[in-house]
């Protein structure tokens, strides 16, 4: 006999292009106001160069994030501002906000993301399906990103599942393929009809 495998207890969410979608390209757009780069240019001063990496670690803090962009990209814009075309960039996805909801009725559900305090801050725990979490896992208060092993653990710790027993859902592949490596459950997020399919699979019922 093949050994039964464990029911699952625990559906954890990525939050970018799962729970909201998100297009950097607005926040860009807005500061070019602020600035007499183009946007080619702040494209490549912010996105192609270690500052978002290191903000979503938690190596710097969201003051020195926004002096450092203010310095490189020459920005004459208030904190306020700046926060507002920051945290302005995300459009909920409604058939997983109420996938979420239908799941919360059988399981445990979480939150695990690559993100930094002030998207977290003003625009996480804004939306109406942020209170339906039993756990909040996020890259920059863990101070390790996805693929990393501990961010994953963290939630799984947090949620008081193992490994076998929780599913975890990312758009990308490799978040997916890294969470499955230690033993969890992992999809790929496509689409909502996609995602219902893989998680009636594995015997998870919305």
């Amino acid at each position: 006999m093949s050994p039964r495998v464990p029911a699952v207890k625990a559906i954890v969410f990525d939050f970018g292009n799962v729970i909201c979608a998100f297009d950097n390209s607005i926040f860009l757009r807005g500061l070019l106001p602020y600035t007499g780069k183009s946007f080619g240019d702040l494209e490549e001063l912010i996105y192609r160069s270690d500052l978002p990496v290191r903000y979503e670690t938690g190596l710097i803090t969201s003051e020195e994030f926004f002096g450092k962009v203010s310095e490189r990209c020459n920005l004459s814009i208030s904190r306020e501002r700046f926060i507002d075309a920051f945290t302005g960039i995300f459009t909920p996805l409604p058939g997983t906000f109420r996938l979420i909801r239908e799941l919360k009725e059988r399981y445990r559900v979480g939150l695990l993301s690559n993100t930094n305090e002030w998207h977290y801050e003003y625009f996480f725990k804004t939306i109406d399906i942020f209170p339906w979490f039993d756990s909040v896992t996020l890259s920059y208060k863990v101070k390790e990103m996805k693929p990393g092993p501990r961010i994953y653990r963290d939630a799984l710790e947090k949620l008081k599942v193992e490994p076998k027993e929780c599913v975890y859902i990312d758009d990308i592949e490799a978040y997916a393929e890294a969470a499955s490596g230690l033993g969890m459950r992992g999809i790929r997020y496509v689409s909502d009809a996609s995602l219902r399919e893989s998680l009636g699979a594995f015997g998870v019922r919305a």
